[in-house]
């Protein structure tokens, strides 16, 4: 009997894992039509620069990552801001909000939201949000936004190392492309 309970656990078991493969479509099946590559490393590569890999549940996209490191304008936006502490960081929704920033006066202080809305380098790719905090007190503080000209000098800096990075990344792309080679026919 106990033999009997074990041999059903397996079946089961088994089942549930064939049934849930099964609900997310299977296995991909390989096209044998195009010549492989024999290089694994080579293989791997063009697979991590195609976006193949092992995925494991839903087969749609969950989350949007335009805003990578690899972008040129979210580079240079980090790079930019990085003598501020940063309070909150998205990459899928574009997101950076630095914390509290005061130079040396301690009932001042300000703090930058930057949103971005494309991730093409164009002045209209960014929104900058800058609020001031002034306390007279620990507790008595207003926090308004200010309109300055800070917001056109962050966005200028911005903007130029974002063209720069970009200049940089298709050179190296450039730099990494086969050589061609002229054969002719004999």
């Amino acid at each position: 009997m106990l033999m009997k309970l074990n041999y059903l656990k397996h079946i089961s078991i088994i089942s549930i894992i064939l049934i849930t493969f099964n609900s997310c479509g299977g296995l991909p099946k390989p096209d044998w039509s195009k010549p492989a590559e024999p290089d694994g490393r080579k293989r791997a590569q063009q697979n991590v620069l195609e976006g193949k890999g092992i995925k494991f549940g839903s087969k749609k996209d969950t989350g949007n990552f335009t805003f990578a490191t690899s972008n040129p304008l979210w580079r240079a936006t980090l790079d930019t801001v990085d003598f501020m502490g940063l309070s909150s960081v998205d990459y899928g929704g574009g997101l950076i909000i630095t914390d509290w920033y005061s130079d040396n006066n301690y009932n001042e202080s300000i703090k930058i939201t930057l949103r971005f809305l494309s991730p093409e380098i164009r002045v209209d790719a960014i929104d900058i949000d800058i609020r001031k905090r002034e306390c007279q007190t620990t507790n008595n503080c207003i926090v308004k936004k200010i309109e300055t000209n800070l917001e056109n000098e962050i966005l200028d800096m911005i903007l130029k190392r974002a063209a720069k990075y970009e200049v940089e990344f298709k050179q190296e792309q450039k730099k990494n492309l086969p050589k061609k080679v002229w054969k002719p026919n004999s």
